[in-house]
């Protein structure tokens, strides 16, 4: 199945997929007053900060959530076995991508990003609704492993032996600014690839040719070995999911800098090359 799916076929799609609202800003305002404004017809709301991450913590700021708490987010909104899911969010991707990502590391793998969020489908003139859904009774079952993830030993040791992509803004990977974490700078030997480069000005995701070359000259080669890491795992999950659309299977690490940063034991690279 491909990993994303646009407004025009979601608006002819049968009425028995799973349609998932997970709008979320990092800093910004709770995404669920919004979503009860007005969401896509059907869609349940899934909140990243506690059903898609668990509590902060020396492991990130958004570590992988309690899998009794996913479970039952997924569930509540009708995910089981063969059923497929559509996840979008207000137009960045990340929040999607993140649950897009959950969805498959614990085994659940029909499961589509909305191209372009919630403003593509707004512009394409379809209608939201403030009607929410009744809870469902879903059959999902969490089986994770699906697809790999990283440790913070795993992405140290990728960086010399293969190719760990940061997907934060150039500023951050170089140290010049780090408005968050306690540090900044790169994982040594990590190289910058900035996920705002994989979609065009309207959010949605570059063709895949054009992400493939992007990565290809980034050294995702056919033999690489490739994994991603960003702030907090989320944004890096959207660069995973935009090598999956360019065909390049890649793994997440979840704690990403800003559980590598706390652990004042770990290396930190600055400046512009991997180091």
């Amino acid at each position: 199945m491909d990993s994303l799916i646009t407004v025009a076929d979601l608006a002819g799609a049968p009425d028995d997929i799973i349609l998932l609202d997970i709008r979320w800003e990092l800093g910004g305002p709770p995404g669920r007053p919004a979503y009860e404004a007005g969401h896509l017809p059907g869609a349940y709301f899934i909140d990243l900060d506690t059903e898609l991450a668990g509590p902060p913590g020396t492991v990130g700021r958004h570590p992988l959530p309690d899998l009794g708490v996913f479970t039952a987010a997924m569930r509540r909104a009708g995910v089981s076995s063969g059923r497929e899911v559509v996840v979008y969010d207000g137009g960045l991707g990340w929040a999607a991508a993140r649950a897009w990502w959950l969805l498959r590391w614990t085994g659940h793998d029909r499961v589509r990003v909305l191209d372009g969020g919630l403003p593509a489908w707004t512009a394409a003139g379809h209608p939201l609704t403030s009607a929410t859904p009744a809870s469902a009774d879903g059959a999902f079952t969490a089986a994770p492993g699906a697809i790999p993830l990283l440790t913070a030993d795993d992405a140290a040791s990728l960086a010399r032996r293969g190719l760990l992509l940061d997907a934060r803004a150039a500023e951050r990977y170089r140290g010049d600014s780090e408005p968050i974490d306690r540090v900044g700078g790169h994982i040594p030997g990590a190289i910058s690839a900035p996920t705002t480069e994989n979609v065009a000005h309207d959010g949605a995701f570059l063709p895949a040719a054009t992400l493939a070359d992007r990565f290809a000259k980034l050294g995702a080669g056919p033999d690489a070995e490739i994994g991603v890491y960003c702030g907090s795992g989320v944004s890096a999950a959207h660069e995973v999911l935009a090598l999956a659309v360019a065909g390049i299977p890649a793994a997440l690490y979840p704690g990403s800098w800003s559980e590598w940063s706390s652990d004042l034991t770990r290396p930190v690279a600055t400046g512009p090359h991997p180091g």
